[in-house]
């Protein structure tokens, strides 16, 4: 059962905690529906974990902040992040501007409200295998 808390943090069997994470920068981002990007950066704070994927030219170059919830798997072999979400609902979240960061409070309480329980893909069909 996910809580709202979960959102920011890395699923146990992803091998991302704090004894075993492995960097996933440079790693390429698959939504359900398609490539969206690469991840630009990634942090493994616990409840505050997340992955900036650099968008390129899919929205206009923008990046985006990812909770570290919405991953589905990672793949090391192939160098890809699986996110739980679809090109369209990362599109519409909060984009992160040049005059804010993801460690500020009032955006990942946006991206919480966005992602977490009731937003976003919370509810869709269980993540694929």
């Amino acid at each position: 059962m996910r809580t709202e808390n979960d959102i920011f943090s890395y699923r146990a069997d992803l091998g991302m905690g704090k004894d075993d994470q492995r960097e996933v920068a440079g790693y390429s981002v698959e939504a359900l529906d398609g490539g969206i990007g690469k991840i630009d950066e990634a942090t493994y704070e616990v409840g505050s974990s997340s992955i900036v994927v650099d968008t390129g030219p899919w929205i206009f170059g923008k990046k985006v902040v990812l909770p570290a919830g919405v991953i589905d798997r990672i793949d090391r072999e192939d160098e890809t992040v699986y996110v739980h979400r679809t090109k369209e609902q990362i599109k519409n979240a909060p984009l992160l501007a040049e005059t804010v960061t993801e460690d500020d409070e009032r955006y990942r309480g946006e991206l919480r409200d966005y992602y977490g329980e009731g937003g976003a893909g919370w509810n869709d069909p269980p993540p694929r295998p």
